[in-house]
């Protein structure tokens, strides 16, 4: 092989792949030669796959062989339908990236020589002739996508005015299963995520359903973009007398573990509350349900029962934030809840504390991802929520939607769980609800 001479702004690789077979062997050009393409390679790890979307990493294989390889480039991916397929149909395949002077959607290719046919069944890359709008002769290359044994597309790479040199179409093969690798993992990747916000929406299912004396809104957002499972978590537990048990809880950590470790806490709450205890004995109990399974997460919760009859919440907190109360003005108000220590630590010595709350009013639960800035006291945290003002008149969903605004929820650097709920004024229906006693 015959090495061209260097010319200014000629890329390494662009001078030794120049050689085209049939010339005299050239020791040096041919050591130039694969040193130009571990150069390509190492390169094209760099900028091929820096992302995890498959458009873009289609689109970066395209500019990349453009710029060192080819006139013009097109990648086409199989879809879910013809991935399994030993000779997909056209209609398998979506065109994602194209990149060149030329319009290589418009190439046309012998029916024995379709890239999509036949370069996802052969190892081999196929060379076929094209011919480019505008009648122009083109050389093309068309390599398959093939990693881990499974195939995800085919590129096409076409040369007007010359034919691919040996060393070229194995250069295009190699960067084919390098995108390959980068698409396997990207949709590993997207399968995880998916499993996780199943996970997620399996264990975060609606809370159970309050009675219909409390209106009640609740939101839950994963901290950034992976979505991943955590440990926030809401629920609500009817009782007797027309009473609703309010929950809030965060297990310590993120992750499946922490996710697992909520599932738990929230199955012994609901077990516990059925008793109808009052709130502190209820953290009391589930507390030490909990301090005997030694592999169990810490977690603070705080509880909340609803008397809409009496127009009386109690509450209890275990290691929780304090809930706010939101006026009729709009103006919020933190609730002074005492904290006992979080629950499975075994120590107890949880208080209770009652405040009247009437139909004017929304009691607003949440956990730390809510208020939590990193580099803030929590203490000038909580003072911005109080400093909050809503819409006066607002319902419970739209006071939802502003509080998350207000408070940036939508950025925040942890999971947010936030919960919203107000006293329906039934008239007539007080004399029933009351008769129960006022436990403490």
């Amino acid at each position: 092989m015959r090495s061209a001479p260097p010319a200014a702004g000629r890329s390494a690789l662009e001078v030794a792949l120049s050689n085209r077979d049939g010339a005299e062997p050239d020791p040096d050009a041919e050591h130039a030669g694969v040193l130009a393409r571990l150069h390509t390679v190492e390169e094209a790890a760099e900028q091929i796959g820096t992302t995890l979307d498959e458009q873009t990493t289609c689109a970066e294989l395209a500019r990349f062989l453009c710029r060192y390889l080819c006139d013009a480039a097109a990648v086409d991916l199989l879809t879910e339908q013809g991935t399994g397929a030993r000779t997909p149909s056209p209609e398998g395949f979506t065109r994602v990236a194209t990149a060149g002077l030329v319009k290589v959607l418009e190439a046309r290719f012998p029916a024995e020589d379709a890239p999509s046919a036949r370069a996802l069944d052969e190892e081999r890359p196929v060379t076929a002739a094209a011919v480019l709008p505008g009648g122009r002769a083109a050389e093309a290359v068309a390599a398959p996508l093939l990693a881990y044994g499974r195939r995800y597309g085919v590129l096409l790479a076409l040369r007007a005015g010359g034919s691919f040199s040996a060393q070229e179409t194995a250069t295009a093969h190699h960067l084919a299963r390098l995108t390959a690798t980068r698409l396997a993992h990207a949709r590993r990747h997207a399968a995880v995520q998916r499993t996780a916000m199943d996970l997620q929406r399996a264990l975060l299912a609606e809370p159970g359903r309050p009675h219909p004396n409390l209106e009640l809104g609740t939101r839950y957002l994963p901290s950034g973009s992976s979505a991943l499972v955590g440990g926030d978590w809401f629920e609500t537990v009817r009782l007797h007398y027309g009473r609703t048990l309010l929950v809030m809880g965060d297990v310590m950590g993120h992750g499946l573990d922490a996710a697992v470790d909520m599932n738990a806490y929230r199955s012994h709450l609901r077990y516990v509350a059925s008793t109808d205890l009052p709130p502190h004995r209820v953290l009391r109990q589930l507390d030490a349900a909990v301090a005997e399974e030694e592999s169990r997460r810490p977690a603070t919760c705080l509880l909340a029962r609803v008397d809409p009859a009496r127009g009386i919440a109690a509450f209890a907190s275990a290691g929780h934030l304090p809930p706010a109360v939101i006026g009729p003005d709009g103006a919020a108000g933190l609730v002074d809840v005492p904290v006992g220590p979080p629950l499975g630590t075994g120590v107890g010595g949880y208080e209770l504390v009652t405040r009247a709350l009437t139909p004017t009013e929304t009691l607003l639960m949440f956990t730390d991802g809510l208020i939590e800035r990193r580099g803030e006291d929590i203490d000038a945290s909580l003072s911005r929520l109080a400093r909050m003002r809503l819409s006066v008149g607002a319902g419970v969903e739209q006071m939802l939607d502003e509080a998350l605004l207000r408070l940036d929820g939508l950025h925040a650097e942890d999971d947010v769980a936030v919960l919203a709920a107000r006293i329906r004024h039934h008239p007539g229906t007080e004399a029933a609800e009351a008769a129960g006693p006022v436990e403490g």
